[in-house]
C-alpha cells in the first residue's frame, strides 16, 4: 500500500488554483527566509495554467526563487508541446518575472546528451527542493515515469548521488523526454500532486491501493516521498 497523502478538495479549478498558489508561495517564502533562496519544480500539461497565473501574482521575493521543470519533452522551447513555453507564458509573468529559470531541454543531438547538460545545471541548485508539483496521467504516470518506459524499474529506484536528470524513451510518451530523478522529486520539502476531474481522482485512488512500482509510477514516487505528500483536487466543470 502507498502511504495515504493528505487530500485537499475544492469545488472548482479556480478555488484549487488560489489555494495551491497560496500554499506554494508560503513555502517558497519560508525557504527564502530560512536559507536565502528557494527552488520550485513544476509540471506541464493543461491542468496547471490557472495555478501558474495565480502564483505569478504572489508577493514574495521572486528574485531569490529558481523555477525548474519536473519533466520536459525533447522539443525546442518555442514548440507548443514545450513545458518551458507553458511556464514562461503563465508563471514567469507579473511578479514572478523576476524568478530565475532552469529548463531541461537543450539543442543536443539526442535526449541523452540533453539530460547530461541539464544534470549539471540542476545539480547546481540547492537540494532538497522546496516545492515539487506533480501531475498524473490516466496511465498513472507522473513526471516522465511512464509504465512502458525502458528501464522504468531502474528509474523508480531512488539512488542518492545518481543523475538528477534522466532521458526517457517510452512509446506512450510520443517523443523522447527528460525527467528529474526519483531522488530529486521525493526529497522535496513540499510534494504536491495536482489533478482535476473525477477520472483522475479515481485513477489516483486506484494507484494508492496498488503496490508501488512500474505499473504505478505515481505510487512509487509517493512511497519514496520523505515528507507527507499533498493532493490538490477539483472536479472539472
Amino acid at each position: 500500500m502507498v502511504p495515504t497523502p493528505t487530500w485537499h478538495r475544492f469545488a472548482s479549478s479556480e478555488e484549487l488554483a488560489d489555494a495551491l498558489a497560496q500554499s506554494v508561495a508560503k513555502t517558497l517564502a519560508k525557504g527564502v527566509e530560512e536559507r536565502g533562496q528557494a527552488v520550485l519544480a513544476v509540471s506541464g500539461g493543461r491542468t496547471p495554467a490557472h495555478f501558474f497565473d495565480r502564483l505569478s501574482r504572489s508577493d514574495i521575493a521572486w528574485n531569490k526563487v529558481t523555477v525548474t521543470l519536473v519533466d520536459e519533452r525533447f522539443v525546442p522551447g518555442d514548440s507548443p508541446r514545450s513545458n518551458a513555453r507553458l511556464v514562461t507564458r503563465h508563471l514567469l509573468q507579473n511578479k514572478a518575472a523576476r524568478a530565475g529559470f532552469i529548463g531541461l531541454y537543450s539543442p543536443c543531438h539526442n535526449a541523452e546528451a540533453a539530460a547530461a547538460e541539464a544534470n549539471e545545471a540542476i545539480g547546481s541548485l540547492p537540494s532538497p527542493f522546496d516545492v515539487v508539483v506533480l501531475g498524473m496521467g490516466a496511465d498513472r504516470h507522473t513526471a516522465s515515469f511512464f509504465p512502458d518506459a525502458a528501464d522504468i524499474g531502474d528509474m523508480l529506484s531512488a539512488r542518492e548521488g545518481g543523475p538528477s536528470v534522466l532521458a526517457v524513451s517510452a512509446r506512450s510518451a510520443g517523443e523522447p523526454r527528460l525527467t528529474l530523478s526519483l531522488d530529486k522529486l521525493s526529497t522535496a520539502r513540499m510534494l504536491v500532486v495536482h489533478i482535476e476531474g473525477d477520472d483522475k481522482k479515481e485513477t489516483l485512488e486506484e494507484a494508492l491501493a496498488m503496490p508501488a512500482g512500474p505499473a504505478s509510477p505515481i505510487g512509487a514516487v509517493l512511497t519514496a516521498a520523505q515528507n507527507p505528500a499533498h493532493v490538490y483536487w477539483a472536479p472539472l466543470r
